[in-house]
């Protein structure tokens, strides 16, 4: 086989155009930090990165939902803390009028009495992000009107969820009948529209009983002090539920941060470079396109025109 040198030019060009590809592609992952560019660059590893990308696209939106549902579950326990904080100042004001205070002590009383009475209605319609936080997932609507009767209709499967996980939810509702109550005292009872709170019946009745003319007077404050005390035990057991539900979402959270974490390193290590093997085999790629050059600069032989000048 007869070698020409047009077929030796061509072996050349073809070689250094090789070295050529492949000290671009070195470049690329030094300046970039990536093994790969497109998937026909590592048709495997761009797969996983797919997958691992996927992965923690929804362990990121878990963790999310994770952190907004405690958030909303300890700003419900705020407004369950701040209903126990009123009851609490209701009980001592209850308790002054029960040990027979002055006549002209009681319109004071009542008067503050009637403003917690307000304070509870506004705190029944407490919100979180703009979405009320008793009335399941009706969080668009209030909970309580103006005169402490319902404004919607509650059932105890109305609840809001979230999802934290490929198979674990968390409901972050509190019914407002489990925290107001219904009828004569039940906090398990669906209300609808238009049924009266229990606990703001109590403060209507002991305001009632606070008029020095009223001759049950003394009778319906002590009911109201037995009720007042009861209904403390009902938001403490459930500011306690809610406070098991929180640390079962900040174990959550903790878990899903690790699950991250590991699938962050696990996408770094199939498609990040290390720096220094990559700046070195930069240097080695370099060497050989500079020797390659040299050695092709001694295949391109004089030609018939260098002797005829």
């Amino acid at each position: 086989m007869r070698i020409t040198n047009n077929m030796l030019i061509n072996n050349m060009t073809y070689n250094l155009n090789q070295t050529l590809q492949r000290l671009e592609k070195l470049q690329y992952e030094s300046s970039v930090g990536k093994k790969f560019r497109v998937p026909s660059d590592d048709p495997i590893g761009a797969s996983k990165s797919l997958k691992f990308n996927t992965d923690i696209s929804k362990v990121e939106q878990y963790l999310r939902n994770a952190k907004d549902a405690k958030a909303w579950l300890l700003e419900t326990e705020s407004v369950l803390n701040e209903i126990n904080t009123v009851l609490h100042r209701a009980n001592v004001l209850t308790v002054q009028a029960a040990n027979g205070p002055n006549e002209e002590d009681l319109p004071k009383i009542r008067d503050e009495i009637v403003e917690l009475r307000e304070h509870l209605i506004q705190l029944a319609n407490s919100t979180y992000a703009g979405r009320t936080l008793f009335t399941g997932f009706k969080t668009d609507e209030k909970l309580l009107n103006d005169d402490g009767t319902y404004n919607v209709d509650i059932k105890n499967a109305e609840v809001f969820v979230y999802n934290v996980g490929v198979a674990e939810k968390v409901p972050v509702n509190t019914l407002g009948n489990k925290v107001f109550g219904s009828g004569a005292g039940n906090y398990t009872d669906e209300v609808g529209e238009g049924d009266k709170a229990y606990l703001i019946q109590v403060f209507d009745d002991l305001a009632l009983a606070l008029d020095p003319n009223n001759p049950d007077s003394h009778n319906v404050i002590q009911e109201s002090l037995t009720k007042i005390k009861d209904s403390m035990n009902q938001i403490l057991s459930v500011t306690s539920e809610l406070g098991a539900r929180t640390n079962r979402l900040e174990l959550t959270e903790s878990k899903l941060e690790d699950q991250l974490l590991t699938l962050q390193e696990l996408l770094s290590f199939n498609e990040d470079v290390s720096l220094p093997d990559a700046l070195m085999r930069l240097a080695i790629e370099e060497n050989v396109y500079r020797a390659s050059l040299g050695v092709s600069a001694r295949i391109i032989q004089p030609s018939l025109m260098d002797f005829l000048r």
